[in-house]
């Protein structure tokens, strides 16, 4: 009953079945392992950058610019804040709360042979102020977020919590951080802040409020003086678990729904073809399909002898 797997046509069936299937299951395994290699890749990457922020804090001028590497590695930097240009950053949550950060810019002294938070250069990692940060020499601007408080930046009675930066020479230490941009969480762009505000923190957006060159980073320090909360460092762009990843885990349930496909086609078309062998055997043949009959054609040579009349015959 099954001799019909030795025809020329089940030949074909076998061989593409008995190759597709480890294939499909040799793609899946690969396509797997490729996914278990980045996650072990990006586990590693996070142990290390978690050994690194808990490492002893460095130079600001060792860490710029910032990258994916460098960002939330503790930096110090030593300078004096500028109380003049004390800012506020609105609509940043905090433990689920509403609140924001008060931002005060550092300044450094880049041309100080002796700092060693100065870059030689005095442009590496900063933006400069157009025309009005060479009048200021080699100053140059560290944005500081200092702590973060709930309420509302508009609100006079949560503003009058902020505490003033201290005055003289101090050194900050926290968690280096890249410029924000525009779609970053909690980040506002759009513009229309009053005075004293600002939506991003980013070089771009503080180099047209101050008359001096603005790094390209900024730092939430460690520790919050007052009523003020740290801010935790964000997680760099880019080192979270690849998307990459993901599209391997895909493909590797594609590949096994391949081979399962397969197998099953196979005892599908098996299946039809021995009950059709079994029916020829027993003799239950299902009977052949007749053609139609037009129902214009013409009438057969007995019926039109039957329907003749009487005086075509005479």
């Amino acid at each position: 009953m099954y001799r019909f797997l030795l025809t020329p046509r089940w030949w074909v069936i076998n061989v593409f079945t008995l190759l597709a299937i480890p294939v499909c299951l040799f793609m899946g395994s690969w396509q797997l392992s490729r996914f278990e290699t980045r996650v072990n890749t990006h586990n590693q990457q996070q142990d290390e950058a978690s050994a690194e922020r808990k490492a002893a804090a460095r130079p600001l001028g060792d860490l710029l610019p910032v990258t994916a590497k460098t960002s939330g590695e503790r930096a110090t930097a030593t300078g004096r804040y500028d109380t003049a240009h004390q800012l506020l950053v609105p609509d940043r949550r905090l433990d689920g709360r509403d609140g924001f950060y008060v931002l005060t810019l550092l300044r450094v002294d880049v041309n100080n042979d002796g700092d060693k938070n100065g870059d030689k250069n005095g442009d590496k990692g900063g933006i400069k102020a157009g025309g009005r940060g060479e009048a200021e020499g080699g100053a140059k601007a560290l944005p500081v977020v200092r702590g973060w408080l709930p309420g509302d930046a508009d609100d006079p009675a949560a503003t009058a919590k902020v505490p003033a930066p201290p005055s003289g020479e101090v050194t900050v230490t926290g968690a280096l951080q890249a410029s924000e941009h525009q779609g970053g969480d909690g980040v506002s762009a759009s513009g229309g802040l009053p005075r004293g505000q600002l939506g991003m923190i980013s070089a771009a957006s503080l180099v047209n409020l101050v008359p001096y060159q603005v790094y390209d980073a900024w730092v939430t320090s460690a520790e919050a003086p007052g009523a003020l909360k740290p801010v935790p460092p964000t997680v760099a762009e880019g080192t979270g678990l690849d998307i990459k990843a993901f599209q391997n885990l895909g493909y590797t349930g594609e590949w096994f729904v391949f081979a399962g496909f397969v197998v099953f086609m196979w005892f599908r078309l098996f299946r039809r073809e021995a009950e059709t062998a079994r029916d020829l055997a027993l003799g239950i043949t299902p009977p052949e399909p007749r053609a139609p009959t037009a129902p214009d054609a013409d009438p057969t040579p007995d019926d039109a002898e039957r329907t003749r009349s009487p005086s075509a015959t005479a």
